[in-house]
């Protein structure tokens, strides 16, 4: 069997400036990726190292609130840095940030996800949307709720994703408004070509309902069978 390769035709003469501009723009960017990269490296290291030295410091009646700063220093830091990856792969990392956060306040997280739930890869912007969804969702519970428990569902019905999150906290309607971070979720489900409402949850607080279309998978592709010949393009 013949292989086909095609060679790219080098630049020539009038393309030349345009390619090495590109060259040095990308240059540019990966440098500022990379100093960008290594202040949050420090921002970590050294505020981290001091918030844990704090931690011991303190009286045993303020070190659960360094340890509460020192894990939203963390998740600041991992928002910043970005989320992106398949969709299994974002549940993961929300799922992570959530058990560390909820485990500072010895609130119980039940997570419950489907056994079948596709993994398509979802771009920066729909892995941003989700995780910040889920935890402005897990925010308001904890400030508004003080809950006990809380539990997460992930499941699917067809092509769309099912995403709630539930607190064991005390259902109030009127605080389900148009406040900023109401607004944001909002806006965000709309991003996602979505729907977000919030309703009374059958753990006796609130349950807010995420409901999107999920990208299709990528077509698998591999090698021609062999009795199929091989063409070159006209």
């Amino acid at each position: 069997m013949k292989h086909w390769f095609v060679r790219p035709r080098p630049a020539t003469n009038a393309q030349a400036p345009a390619v090495a501009e590109l060259h040095q723009q990308l240059a540019v960017v990966q440098a500022v990726e990379l100093e960008r990269k290594r202040i949050f490296d420090d921002l970590h290291d050294d505020i981290g190292s001091a918030l844990l030295t704090l931690l011991h410091r303190v009286p045993a009646s303020e070190q659960q609130l360094v340890r509460e700063i020192l894990q939203d220093l963390r998740g600041i830091l991992a928002r910043e840095r970005g989320v992106e990856g398949t969709l299994l792969e974002v549940l993961a990392q929300l799922r992570d940030e959530t058990e560390q956060r909820l485990l500072t306040r010895a609130i119980e997280l039940q997570w419950q996800q489907a056994d079948d739930l596709p993994d398509p890869p979802l771009d920066r912007a729909q892995a941003m949307h989700l995780f910040r969804i889920g935890r402005e969702s897990v925010t308001n519970a904890l400030r508004h709720a003080a809950p006990a428990r809380l539990r997460i569902v992930v499941d699917r019905v067809g092509g769309d994703l099912i995403f709630e999150v539930t607190d064991d906290g005390r259902f109030d309607p009127a605080r389900i408004g148009d406040g900023r971070g109401t607004r944001s979720m909002r806006s965000r489900a709309d991003e996602l070509h979505g729907d977000i409402h919030w309703q009374q949850g059958t753990l006796g607080g609130t349950k807010v309902h995420l409901r999107f279309p999920l990208p299709a998978a990528p077509a698998t592709t591999g090698c021609p069978p062999a009795s199929t010949p091989a063409t070159l393009p006209p």
